[in-house]
């Protein structure tokens, strides 16, 4: 049975891939792969060691080559790159839609890249001219400009007769855009107007004039929440002047949110969403060894200020045990802060008019805790060791720390992004600095103050 089980996990399907690829039954794979979707299979290809991920690559069906490697990790989609001479690769661009082509095109070296040119027609080279002459995070890198226009003044039958007599329409049309005669936008027709209306009506009188549209030079971050605020499946894209330049349509916008998201969560630990998982080890320890510089240098500053008080710990043992309390719980509180202000951001939600009652309502979290947690700690410690002097002082370090991480944990992300730096990216080893060095010169300050 080669016939590939929809109802089957990833992991399913991989342990399946690889026991038949091992057997050497390399037609039943063939015959596997042929029943997923690209995406499945670049899941799929994405999953396997680079040795395992040629054979398996090679068994690809060539019609599908192009749209695997879209769905591939920009890493990923170099080392299957490789494998194959330009011909295969100019071949591969002649199958893929234009907005998906400007995306496979600038991922190739610059010979490539004129080769695949060269083997366009003038008219599709001039309008992949056009897509690529939008930056790649703008509505215009992201649009398509496959759309289906009509006029305002015609009937529903024309537009219907005129729709029977194209080939087909362009992927995820639930509107036709309608332009006057300067291609200016004026609204758009929802298909399921176009087929609830008698067809003597004209276009003027049952289209919509309040559509949603999107500016060319519009980022695609605002571009996925005008989508997700709006409930679109495309949207018109248009220049300064209101021409039709394009469409964006839902699928663009789904890969932009799990690509942000993607790389919110892996900004943090230093790395890029398009990292291969399975890159060499040379690469993958140089590309992680910057973030773990970077932290080394903040834990021999935190090490730095412990050794300013090293005669306090020499005298009372007990504070060594207790130390690392503070800016562990520092460091949990900032983050939570952080992870609020940075998703904030990402949704617009976080701006100057709002940044000063976002600061005192974290500073109020963060006392409320800090009274709680604090009270907590000088028990327990009490408890422990039989200090009451230590406990309060644990509980006041503990409470200023927080309060810190707080302040930390929303003026980091807003101070970076003015400079232009990724908050997901530098904001959390900032906060651990702020947080390890605060929590502990508190804690064994106040310590030699009260105790020395």
């Amino acid at each position: 049975m080669t016939e590939l089980r929809r109802e089957e996990t990833q992991d399913e399907q991989l342990a399946r891939l690889t026991s038949i690829v091992e057997s050497g039954s390399f037609s039943s794979a063939k015959a596997l792969l042929g029943a997923l979707h690209p995406a499945e299979i670049a899941d799929l290809l994405e999953s396997l060691p680079q040795q395992e991920r040629i054979v398996l690559w090679d068994m690809v069906d060539s019609s599908l080559e192009g749209d695997v490697l879209l769905e591939t990790h920009e890493e990923v989609r170099t080392t299957l790159l490789r494998q194959m001479d330009s011909r295969e690769i100019v071949e591969v661009s002649q199958h893929l839609d234009l907005d998906d082509l400007a995306d496979f095109i600038q991922s190739l070296p610059e010979k490539l890249t004129r080769e695949v040119l060269a083997g366009m027609t003038d008219q599709h080279r001039r309008r992949l001219d056009q897509v690529l002459s939008y930056p790649e995070d703008s509505a215009g890198g992201l649009m398509n400009l496959d759309t289906v226009t009509v006029r305002e003044d015609v009937t529903l039958d024309v537009v219907l007769r005129y729709l029977r007599r194209r080939d087909s329409l362009p992927r995820h049309t639930d509107r036709l855009i309608v332009v006057d005669t300067s291609d200016r936008y004026v609204g758009d027709l929802p298909i399921r107007r176009l087929l609830t209306n008698k067809t003597t009506e004209r276009v003027s009188s049952v289209m919509r004039r309040d559509s949603q549209t999107v500016p060319v030079t519009m980022s695609q971050r605002d571009v996925a929440r005008v989508f997700e605020d709006y409930d679109l499946i495309s949207a018109a894209v248009l220049d300064e002047n209101d021409r039709l330049l394009g469409r964006i349509t839902v699928d663009d916008v789904v890969d932009v949110i799990r690509e942000e998201a993607e790389q919110s969560v892996l900004s943090m630990a230093g790395l890029n969403q398009e990292d291969d998982i399975f890159a060499s080890v040379i690469n993958s320890a140089r590309k992680r060894a910057l973030w773990l510089g970077v932290n080394l240098l903040t834990a021999v500053l935190a090490s730095w200020v412990i050794s300013r008080f090293q005669l306090t710990l020499d005298k009372i043992v007990v504070l060594a045990v207790l130390m690392t309390i503070v800016p562990s719980m520092g460091g949990i509180a900032g983050s939570q802060t952080l992870t609020l202000v940075i998703r904030g951001q990402a949704l617009g939600q976080v701006n100057p008019a709002n940044s000063r009652a976002l600061l005192f309502k974290e500073l109020a979290v963060a006392l409320l805790n800090g009274l709680l947690w604090a009270s907590v700690v000088c028990v327990f410690t009490y408890f422990w060791f039989g200090e009451l002097s230590i406990g309060v002082i644990l509980g006041m370090a503990l409470l200023t720390n927080l309060i810190f991480a707080a302040f930390a944990g929303l003026i980091i992300p807003i101070s970076l992004k003015k400079m232009g730096v990724d908050p997901a990216l530098a904001g959390g080893v900032l906060l651990t600095t702020v947080t390890d060095v605060v929590g502990i010169a508190v804690f064994l300050g106040l310590a030699t103050k009260v105790l020395l």
